[in-house]
């Protein structure tokens, strides 16, 4: 993508009252940003753009060069990843409403590692902190990226354990990335950027809203493999996120607690209606076919499934066609389920996709 478009993406993505699925119809209309911000005033007034968004795009873009709006933005020292560009998150980009923009400090490139989100109440008790914590740090040590949203309680533990084990962590903010959120958090958050990756999908200087936050965890979800809840509450952003994560198609993990505690009934209830119970790390390895590794020797090793042999069987050192592929595997497969298998053995470090829609075994 050329540095104008890009430009011009923030430009929209900037404005007040424009939210993410307004960016999405804006693509499919114009065809791209640089067209709409250029369009006379008939043309967006043809389109199904409302009115006084209309007159908004009018009067905004004759008061900003998006150029240097964007160089503001990496002065900032923020960097900005797009729906349309390759480095964008594998995972994220199959959601159902993935963000157009997001903006982030750290190494994008682990957030197509293998990524489980550990997320839990703000008002936590210490049997909640413990087990945050203990789960951040041993996830870590097999080599799995801990996501949570840097908030109060489970998600700070979480990632606190994940950096005290030398892990890597993502904080997925509810705010802009130049307001830290809650306060206190200042030092997890340069923390966790340097090793890992904090990232926003809201522009700099928005304040942390009620609202942002149930918007943010689907992305915590769309980020991961699987969601742990740790503890929660009846209504809480935690079953939130673990819907998000079941409409995403994501596998979703509970920790039991006392019947007693009021933070236990939103896990105990997810485990009734058929999260996975999870008591130890050993019962998340089991489910995606890990074997556990000494955090002192080599790299996790990842169990393969009937149909991820299948594929492998098929592939090579040398490159092989997507449709070729297909055509070995139709008997078995259709394009949608081989595309899913071909993502996940990526995302295992079994496979790399090629230019051209190859696929090489490693």
């Amino acid at each position: 993508m050329n540095k104008t478009e890009l430009a011009i993406i923030c430009f929209f993505h900037n404005m007040t009252g424009l939210g993410n699925r307004t960016m999405w119809k804006i693509k499919d209309e114009f065809g791209s940003f640089q067209n709409c911000f250029e369009a006379d005033r008939s043309t967006l007034q043809r389109s199904s753009l409302s009115s006084p968004l209309i007159e908004h795009i009018i009067t905004s873009r004759g008061n900003t060069d998006p150029l240097a709006a964007l160089e503001e933005i990496y002065g900032n020292d923020v960097m900005v990843s797009c729906v349309e560009e390759d480095n964008y998150p594998l995972l994220l980009r199959t959601i159902f409403d993935p963000p157009y923009i997001f903006y982030y400090r750290g190494e994008l490139e682990i957030l197509n590692e293998f990524c489980l989100a550990v997320v839990g109440s703000r008002m936590a008790t210490n049997y909640g902190k413990v087990q945050a914590r203990r789960f951040g740090d041993e996830l870590s040590r097999q080599g799995i990226v801990v996501v949570s949203g840097m908030a109060r309680g489970i998600d700070t533990e979480a990632h606190r354990g994940a950096l005290e084990a030398g892990g890597r962590t993502a904080a997925v903010l509810g705010s802009g990335l130049d307001i830290i959120y809650p306060p206190e958090n200042a030092k997890l958050y340069n923390e966790i950027k340097k090793t890992g990756i904090v990232l926003s999908e809201f522009p700099l200087h928005t304040h942390p809203e009620p609202g942002n936050f149930p918007v943010r965890n689907r992305i915590i979800s769309g980020l991961c493999h699987g969601v742990i809840v740790v503890e929660a509450q009846k209504k809480s952003g935690a079953l939130i996120t673990a819907d998000c994560a079941l409409e995403q198609g994501r596998d979703v993990f509970a920790i039991p607690g006392p019947i007693s505690s009021k933070n236990s009934v939103g896990t105990n209830y997810l485990i009734k209606q058929g999260a996975c119970l999870v008591g130890g790390i050993e019962d998340i390895l089991d489910e995606y076919g890990m074997n556990e590794k000494d955090p002192s020797q080599g790299e996790l090793i990842f169990g393969l499934d009937e149909d991820e042999l299948s594929v492998l069987s098929n592939l090579d050192y040398e490159a092989v066609h997507f449709d070729v592929l297909m055509k070995k595997t139709a008997s078995r497969f259709n394009i949608a389920l081989l595309n899913t298998l071909l993502l996940k053995m990526e995302l295992k470090g079994i496979i790399k996709a090629m230019p051209g829609n190859y696929y090489v075994k490693l």
